[in-house]
């Protein structure tokens, strides 16, 4: 059967298994041995292949004998795959600028996608923001044969609580498949030296504790409230490793979001990605390759709306929904009643009904939240920066203990995600371990108001572009109750300021 690679973007975790099982010679380089693995082990197992491959991949394989091109995007999403059929091609590429820069492509701003942008503040589902783009899903693939294009959904998350075990039991297996799984990035010798993201939380210190990273990075703020750079200098220094912090100031933040928003390629209201892309330019003066601890959350349950019950008969239009239908009314000019806030969550929604709650709500967040906000702003902004971003917390084992844990393992003694704190506390001392959460919050909810850096912002949010969509009356009073400390506004101006900086740069 004779396959062809024609794109490829991830990193194989298991490549020394796999090399054995294939056989193929591990001592071939990295981008040798990849390509060869992706090729044999279609050529073994067909579309059966992800099943056997630990780690981050979007790949297109051409199969000459049916005719068919397969584009693949890993199980939770953390690389991204876009598509299109242009001119009669099929064209998919991680990176969406690509796709719209084709000449021959038509730009047309997809309206139901900025409505759903403004109800959730990134871009949910598998419309973007561009009509005629599309992306790929989590374990899915796209089938072209020339002709037409068939999604096929290959994998979901599926949760199925054991409750045989003990909540110590389950820390043990968390705490092997964690061993197990970074024992494959230590014995990766073709990249010897990375390096680690540290917040003040358990997720990226339990990563840094475990790993080979020799240096720990953070980024620090003067506004002591949001700044997290002590609680990762004293971890640093429990676990006896380096450590730096990238101060930065809001004039170096706000210069930084034309740039961020250019590369993503579609507009994201998560504040926290200028953070990052400022933070991957810093390290990517030491190294190439970092690791950060994306996906515990989600596995594990550790956001307050995965604790809080949903009201009787609402769907969990995931962990972040930043405006109501009645609010985007009210601001857009061209609003669609027949476009609902629910609308990209029904579907999974439907499916799991009948679980457990915290069950429902990991699923939707898993297939929408993790990948349409955090890894698009993750694997996008580091990409951009040079670096390559290394997520071993969101390997599809550690998915496989999490989906068998209870809920009520899961939220115990008044912590979240319990089961995966005891399993850190093997490494970390508890009181890095048991921690309360710590988000990776920016202060531009307060460098909003500031008139010293706002100006962009605002000539954007009342300039020339913001006329042809938004009521400006609604802004004006939008802004007004911001500036006048309705603090908690600021996420919705930051949204509608990306947006209209994504249509400046973008149309």
């Amino acid at each position: 059967m004779d396959a062809e690679i024609r794109y490829y973007s991830g990193y194989i975790r298991n490549y020394r298994k796999l090399c054995d099982e294939l056989g193929i010679d591990s001592a071939l380089s990295r981008k040798d041995r990849e390509a060869e693995i992706l090729k044999k082990a279609y050529q073994k197992w067909q579309l059966g292949m992800m099943e056997h491959i630990y780690g981050m991949f979007a790949f297109a394989i051409w199969d000459e004998q049916l005719q068919k091109l397969f584009c693949v995007r890993d199980q939770v999403g953390q690389k991204q795959m876009f598509y299109s059929v242009i001119g009669g091609d099929f064209v998919c590429s991680g990176d969406i600028n690509e796709i719209a820069a084709d000449k021959r492509f038509e730009k047309h701003l997809n309206k139901r996608m900025l409505q759903h942008y403004l109800f959730y503040g990134y871009p949910i589902g598998e419309e973007t923001m561009y009509e005629g783009i599309f992306k790929l899903l989590p374990g899915h693939y796209a089938e072209w044969d020339g002709k037409n294009v068939n999604i096929v959904r290959y994998w979901k998350p599926v949760f199925e609580p054991d409750s045989t075990k003990t909540a110590g039991e389950w820390a043990a297996e968390i705490e092997k498949t964690v061993d197990e799984i970074l024992s494959e990035e230590r014995e990766d010798t073709e990249i010897p030296y990375k390096e680690s993201f540290l917040s003040g939380g358990v997720d990226s210190s339990y990563l840094f504790a475990a790993s080979d990273s020799k240096c720990a990075n953070t980024v620090g703020y003067a506004e002591s409230g949001f700044d997290e750079s002590a609680l990762a200098r004293h971890t640093a220094e429990i676990l006896g490793k380096d450590f730096r912090v990238k101060m930065i100031s809001p004039k170096e933040y706000f210069e930084r979001i034309p740039e961020v928003i250019d590369k993503i390629g579609q507009p994201l209201g998560d504040a926290s990605a200028v953070a990052f892309s400022i933070g991957c330019a810093a390290v990517e003066k030491y190294s190439k390759v970092v690791y950060s601890g994306e996906g515990i959350d989600e596995f594990f349950g550790g956001y307050n709306s995965h604790k809080n019950p949903l009201k009787e008969g609402w769907t969990y239009l995931t962990c972040s929904h930043i405006m109501s239908e009645e609010v985007v009314r009210s601001i857009m000019l061209d609003f669609d009643e027949n476009v609902k806030a629910a609308d990209p969550v029904a579907p999974l929604w439907n499916e799991v009904q009948g679980q457990d709650e915290l069950s429902q709500k990991l699923t939707i967040d898993i297939s929408l939240w993790l990948e349409g906000d955090i890894y698009l702003n993750t694997d996008r902004t580091s990409t951009a920066c040079g670096i390559e971003l290394h997520t071993p917390f969101s390997d599809l084992r550690l998915f496989n203990a999490a989906r068998k844990i209870p809920a009520d393992y899961k939220f115990m003694n008044d912590q979240n995600k319990y089961v995966f704190r005891k399993a850190a506390s093997s490494k970390l001392p508890d009181e890095i371990a048991f921690r309360k959460k710590v988000g990776f919050a920016v202060p531009i909810r307060k460098w909003l108001a500031n008139s010293d850096y706002n100006k962009s912002i605002t000539d954007m949010l009342f300039g020339e572009i913001s006329q042809k969509f938004f009521n400006q009356g609604e802004l004006r009073s939008l802004w007004s109750r911001y500036t006048d400390g309705e603090e908690f506004l600021w996420s919705r101006i930051y949204a509608i300021y990306a947006f209209l900086l994504w249509y400046k740069l973008k149309f």
